[in-house]
C-alpha cells in the first residue's frame, strides 16, 4: 500500500518534508505536488506525480489538480492521505473521503491564530482529520500534533565572524515580489563587502546594488549556500526558515505585508513572530534592519538537541 503525501510547493512541501520522517506511518509514500527547481531538487529519488501550479485562491487551478489527481483513488492501493496544504490539499482530501480513504490535514506552522481558508474548507469534509502546529488555538476539532518546529535550540557563539558571505532568499512566489526588503538590506550588505547570493523570486531589482539576482535556486544548491553562509536574511516563510534552521543558521527574517502587495495577508506576521518567541529567528520589519541586527545573528547558531517525537495523528 501507499500513502500519499500532498502539499504545494514551497512552504507547504517543506514543512512537510521535514514532518514526513514523523509520521507514524510505515507504507510507502508518494509525493503529490507542483515541479519547481526548488521541488524537484528537495524529491529527487522520490516517487513524484507532478501536478499544476495551484495559485492561492485559484478555483479553476484547485479543480484541475482534482481532475489530475483522481485517478490515484480508482486504481484503490491508497492507505492514507497527509496533507499540509494548501490549495492542492483541497485538490485531493475530500476525494480521499469519498473513496474512505484516511485523511489527515496538518495546518500550516504558519498559521498561528487559527485556520487558513483552506484548513476552514477541509473542517467541513466529515472524515478529514485536522491537526495544528500551535498549541495555542488546539481544540476538539483542531489536535495538536506537535510542530516542525520542536527540538530547535538557538546558542550564541564565544565570537562573532565576521560577515563574508550571506544568502538572500524572497521565496520563489510567482505573484508576489518584496522590493523593500532588497531596498533595505542591499546597501547594509554592500557596506560589508559580503559576497551575496540573492534568491529574488519575482521581484524586481533594477537599480539596486544587487550582482546576479536569481529568480530561483535549486533547494540542494541553496542548503549547501546556507551551511556554508555566515548570515542568512530572508522573507518570513516557513520552508526558507526551515532551510536555515537545518543549515544551523539563526536568520534575520522580515515579513511580507499585505498592504504593500507583498502577500495576500499577513501571516508571515504569525510565523516571524512564533519563530521569534522560540528564539529561533531575529525578526525586523523591512524598514528597520540595521547592522546590529546582522551581526546579532551571524554570532548565534541554531542545533537539532534531539530528534522531535513523532507526530500524534
Amino acid at each position: 500500500m501507499t500513502a500519499l503525501l500532498v502539499a504545494n510547493d514551497g512552504g507547504h512541501l517543506a514543512q512537510l518534508k521535514s514532518l514526513a520522517k514523523r509520521l507514524p506511518i510505515t507504507d510507502t509514500f508518494r509525493w503529490v505536488t507542483v515541479p519547481t527547481p526548488q521541488s524537484l531538487s528537495l524529491l529527487e529519488g522520490e516517487d513524484v506525480l507532478w501536478v499544476k501550479p495551484g495559485p492561492t485562491r485559484d478555483l479553476k487551478a484547485a479543480l484541475h489538480n482534482a481532475v489530475i489527481t483522481s485517478s490515484l483513488f480508482r486504481r484503490g492501493r491508497i492507505s492514507a492521505v497527509v496533507s499540509t496544504g494548501s490549495s492542492l490539499a483541497v485538490s485531493v482530501l475530500p476525494q480521499a473521503r469519498l473513496h474512505g480513504t484516511p485523511s489527515y490535514y496538518i495546518e500550516s506552522a504558519t498559521r498561528t491564530h487559527g485556520p487558513s481558508l483552506s484548513g476552514r474548507l477541509l473542517a467541513k469534509i466529515p472524515g478529514v482529520e485536522l491537526y495544528t502546529q500551535n498549541a495555542s488555538w488546539a481544540s476538539k476539532k483542531w489536535k495538536y500534533a506537535g510542530s516542525v518546529f520542536d527540538g530547535w535550540e538557538p546558542q550564541q557563539l564565544p565570537e562573532r565572524p565576521k560577515v563574508s558571505k550571506v544568502v538572500v532568499s524572497l521565496g520563489t512566489s510567482r505573484t508576489y515580489g518584496f522590493r523593500r526588503l532588497v531596498e533595505s538590506i542591499a546597501p547594509l550588505l554592500q557596506d560589508l563587502g559580503a559576497e551575496v547570493l540573492w534568491q529574488t523570486g519575482t521581484t524586481d531589482t533594477t537599480g539596486l546594488p544587487v550582482l546576479d539576482p536569481r529568480p530561483a535556486v535549486p533547494a540542494q544548491e541553496l542548503s549547501a549556500a546556507m551551511r556554508e553562509a555566515d548570515l542568512v536574511i530572508a522573507h518570513a516563510g516557513t520552508g526558507v526558515a526551515l532551510e536555515a534552521l537545518n543549515a544551523g543558521k539563526l536568520p534575520v527574517l522580515i515579513p511580507r505585508r499585505a498592504e504593500f502587495a507583498e502577500h495576500v495577508d499577513d501571516h508571515q506576521e504569525q510565523i516571524a513572530a512564533m519563530l521569534k518567541h522560540r528564539g529561533l529567528a531575529v525578526v525586523r520589519e523591512a524598514d528597520q534592519v540595521n547592522l546590529a541586527d546582522l551581526e546579532l545573528a551571524a554570532g548565534s547558531v541554531v542545533d537539532l538537541r534531539e530528534d522531535a517525537r513523532p507526530l500524534a495523528l
